[in-house]
């Protein structure tokens, strides 16, 4: 899926987050028309009524597009001297790339998928410093965006935003809570309760314990060593602003490192599938649902990506992290998308009042409802008809018990080694020290690129 969260192609002027990855129908892209000039008119209330022609670009990944038409059409009736077209689709990103390199992009987008990164749009002058606006922005009810946000914009230079983040999903590790049951298997809430069940499902030789996407390696990177990383800092999330900002030492730093002794650990006890390097994200969470293997290292978009395939009676379990210490907090590590205004937009207004519309618990309610992950509002999914696992996971969001991480947001470049490095430590081809010398020399080429 996503994502992603957190899915790892190569740089393009819209590179990914983390977001993600799907399996959805392509809508391309038609060629846009000369854009009608962007209008505002005054209804005569104080009101601004909304013209002109208007472009969304988002990703269909594992969350699909239902809410995106639905939310849509609501904007559309609700301003009807509007020109809403949609650029959507599984490939949309790359798709796109031309028009944002001439200059014609759309006016908002939604940056997720394969072929988008957030950073590096910033990084090409590619969004609208969004500041000024963000900070009083009232959502479509009036209520102040900022204050209902769970995970905050990202802070690319100091005091500045440039985006905005949507949906706030999780990497974390799922389970079959059925399937456990019937084994009698004890559901892990710390790194030490993790280590004897994988023993005692080791030793029954009915599945693995733990299978992975290896082509994607991002996964097992943003639900196993970020969350341990935090852990192992004592919780003081700066670490993963540390690593975002590429700070020389930090990948060879003791928090790095013990994390990285847990994921060796892991290896080391034959915990780790042996076909994961092979497998993609689909072929790993479908062997995962039929029980080839017990834990697999996910987003919470898995449930609504994997629906057609989920076993009848399979109950997802969920944890936001396993490598804390026994009665220690869990950490989540997010993975949001972010929405971001196109600097060269054609029509601003109408980006920021689309903004504002989704921005709001209803729109909340109704994403929950589609996609079975969260929108990045404070909200009860209670009342709704969303799915266990986003209640479960909205409620581990608000609880004392789980320290909620800054998002690692890193160059694809070194996304990229860390990537390969990571995979080549779980199959026992370098030392933790070759994995962190590697993100070193690489970190120190992005830093003097930043310089140039």
């Amino acid at each position: 899926m996503k994502k992603s969260k957190w899915l790892n192609m190569g740089v393009s002027l819209l590179l990914i987050s983390a977001f993600a990855a799907g399996c959805s129908k392509t809508a391309a892209p038609t060629s846009t028309p000369a854009a009608s000039p962007a209008a505002t008119t005054d209804t005569g209330s104080g009101a601004k009524k909304l013209t002109g022609d208007f472009e969304i670009q988002y990703f269909v990944g594992g969350y699909g597009d239902t809410w995106w038409k639905a939310a849509i059409d609501e904007f559309q009736k609700a301003n009807p001297d509007l020109k809403i077209k949609q650029s959507a689709g599984a490939k949309i990103n790359d798709q796109m790339k031309p028009r944002w390199i001439q200059g014609n992009p759309p006016d908002v987008v939604y940056i997720d998928g394969a072929g988008a990164n957030a950073r590096t749009m910033f990084q090409d002058g590619q969004l609208m410093d969004i500041t000024d606006w963000l900070k009083t922005a009232k959502n479509a009810d009036g209520k102040n965006i900022m204050d209902m946000l769970i995970s905050k914009p990202e802070e690319y230079e100091a005091g500045k935003y440039y985006d905005i983040p949507l949906v706030f999903g999780s990497w974390g590790t799922f389970w079959d809570r059925a399937e456990f049951k019937k084994n009698n298997w004890e559901e892990p809430k710390d790194w030490e309760s993790f280590l004897a069940v994988g023993d005692k499902i080791k030793a029954s030789g009915k599945m693995s314990v733990y299978i992975h996407t290896g082509v994607y390696p991002y996964y097992i990177n943003g639900a196993f060593l970020d969350a341990a990383t935090v852990a192992a800092n004592n919780y003081d999330t700066s670490i993963i602003k540390k690593i975002n900002n590429m700070e020389e030492g930090v990948f060879k730093s003791e928090p790095v490192m013990k994390s990285l002794d847990k994921l060796v650990e892991l290896r080391d006890k034959g915990f780790i599938d042996k076909g994961s390097v092979a497998l993609n994200h689909t072929d790993s969470q479908t062997q995962f649902l039929q029980h080839k293997a017990a834990f697999i290292p996910n987003g919470l978009w898995i449930e609504n990506e994997m629906k057609k395939d989920v076993p009848q009676g399979f109950e997802f379990g969920f944890i936001p992290s396993i490598t804390q210490a026994k009665g220690a907090k869990s950490v989540a590590i997010p993975t949001t998308a972010m929405m971001g205004i196109a600097k060269k937009a054609k029509n601003p207004e109408a980006a920021k009042a689309f903004i504002q519309f989704i921005f709001t618990e209803k729109q909340a309610a109704k994403w929950a409802e589609a996609t079975g992950a969260l929108l990045n509002i404070k909200t009860n999914l209670d009342s709704t008809n969303a799915s266990p696992l986003a209640k479960t996971a909205i409620k581990s969001y608000s609880s004392p018990d789980t320290v909620v991480a800054p998002e690692p947001v890193i160059p694809e470049d070194l996304k990229k080694v860390r990537n390969d490095a990571t995979i080549a430590l779980t199959q026992g081809t370098i030392t933790k020290e070759e994995w962190a010398k590697r993100l070193e020399d690489e970190a120190a080429k992005q830093r003097a690129k930043l310089k140039k």
